[in-house]
């Protein structure tokens, strides 16, 4: 092959940019297990015939890296690769925290 064939074959760098990733914002409703998150994800939808707006959600999964989300917090998860069967979003950040209750005796 010559030098020339070869430069054509290559894949030109404005292929290589990537989309930016779907984001969600929703609320954490289970931290128990190690890493992982279950957030849940609300909004409103219109029904076609009648118009009223029925309530939705989307349970996602996400990866907790270092076990920082309780129960209650507002957070913001990006869709990344599948890292389980279930798993497919991760963490990006703590939007509001919820309220901690302190623990000890009455």
């Amino acid at each position: 092959m010559t030098a020339g064939t070869q430069s054509e074959m290559t894949v030109p760098p404005a292929s290589t940019v990537r989309r930016p990733r779907p984001t969600r914002v929703g609320v954490v409703t289970s931290s128990s297990r190690d890493k992982t998150i279950k957030v849940t994800v609300s909004y409103q939808v219109r029904h076609p015939k009648y118009g009223k707006f029925i309530r939705r959600r989307t349970v996602l999964h996400a990866h907790d890296e270092r076990n920082e989300c309780r129960d209650g917090d507002l957070v913001e998860v990006m869709q990344c690769r599948p890292l389980s069967k279930t798993k497919c979003w991760r963490l990006v950040r703590i939007v509001q925290q919820s309220p901690r209750q302190r623990g000890g005796g009455a």
